[in-house]
């Protein structure tokens, strides 16, 4: 591999319909000019339109001067998956970013070590949950988040859900449950950390996530499949908030659940998510009401850890059906460097209890 090669974008398609070659033909030229390739100047020809490094069987390597992907995660994501997301048959299955364009990016402002000094936890896998279900009003969901913060979990946030229905608003059940996480927090000496979900209108997501802040909340909740990855990487970024995040996946399956189409999970929920600033990304697990398999997880839970430049690495979150009788699996398999996310299970009985228990488990 020459030197030049190192410093270019590298992404790893594999197609199954057509031609590989044909298509990484076309990949190379739609990515980047979206022009007939003849009729663009030879400098063009040279330096800006994509470059085809390896056709093997149906995979094929495309490398792009990293310029073409100048203006952060949006222009990124459009050079990785733009028109090409058109395209029947082809998934991306490798990314490899130069250092020299990595440095444009902050990523996790917390990672694992940072988000293990905040909440004071130096081993072991983060506790995870969602106050739950949707209908309840902000009172209740305080209460709720009350009985987890006293029990010892690390994480309380908003079920992805929660917006601003008439129910429970969102000024209200922010402030709301701050208060109760807060007042639990002080009376059993716990660290929870309360992240509400930023599921509000593009033009106040950066004002929202100043008035969680201002009333108490220690982390916040992001959808950048909805709100959008530079939403989230703007609110990474702002060193007025400096609150860990935390990604979830809505509106992203479509991207992966195809295995002939799409996005690799890793790349996907690891990688871009740690260059869009996620401290953690919320996945679903294997063996839960999702359809992903173990290998599949492996390979978020890898790309959210390896090393990605100077960028911090990232917790994963499996989550998704899990129940209180796995634990001792899902620690095996992703080891103590992630954030288990357990909902629904905890209120089959009683919460105080099962919470207890979860927290009993883990600290063992």
């Amino acid at each position: 591999m020459t030197a030049e090669v190192v410093d270019r974008i590298e992404v790893s398609y594999r197609v199954s319909i057509g031609n590989a070659a044909e298509v990484a033909e076309a990949i190379r030229v739609e990515q980047t000019i979206e022009f007939p390739f003849d009729l663009a100047p030879e400098w063009i020809q040279e330096t800006v339109v994509g470059r085809i490094e390896n056709i093997s069987e149906n995979n094929v390597t495309v490398s792009y001067n990293p310029g073409v992907a100048g203006g952060g995660i949006t222009q990124l994501l459009n050079v990785l998956w733009g028109n090409v997301s058109l395209f029947p048959g082809v998934r991306i299955t490798g990314l490899r970013l130069p250092d020299s364009y990595l440095a444009g990016f902050r990523g996790p402002r917390f990672g694992i070590k940072g988000l293990r000094d905040l909440l004071n936890a130096p081993t072991g896998p983060l506790m995870c949950t969602a106050v739950k279900p949707m209908g309840t009003d902000p009172q209740g969901l305080g209460e709720i988040a009350a009985i987890i913060a006293r029990a010892g979990f690390h994480i309380i946030k908003d079920d992805h859900g929660l917006a601003d229905q008439p129910w429970a608003r969102w000024t209200e059940r922010t402030r709301v449950i701050a208060e109760h996480v807060k007042q639990a927090r002080q009376e059993a000496g716990t660290n929870a950390l309360y992240m509400p979900s930023l599921n509000v209108p593009a033009d106040r997501l950066l004002d929202a996530a100043h008035e969680a802040k201002a009333a108490g909340a220690g982390a916040l909740l992001v959808l950048p499949g909805v709100s959008g990855f530079d939403a989230m990487r703007m609110l990474a970024d702002d060193d007025a908030l400096a609150l860990p995040i935390m990604a979830h996946p809505s509106f992203l399956g479509s991207n992966v659940v195809n295995p002939d189409q799409g996005i690799d999970h890793g790349i996907l929920f690891g990688t871009l998510m740690r260059l869009a600033g996620a401290d953690i990304s919320i996945f679903p697990n294997y063996g839960g009401r999702f359809s992903f398999s173990p290998a599949e997880c492996a390979q978020i839970k890898d790309l959210c850890h390896t090393p990605l430049g100077s960028i911090n690495p990232s917790w994963p979150s499996p989550g998704g059906g899990m129940t209180l009788d796995r634990l001792d699996e899902l620690t095996e398999f992703y080891g103590s460097d992630v954030a288990l996310l357990i909902g629904g299970a905890l209120h089959r009985g009683d919460l105080a209890t099962n919470a207890r228990a979860m927290v009993d488990a883990l600290s063992a």
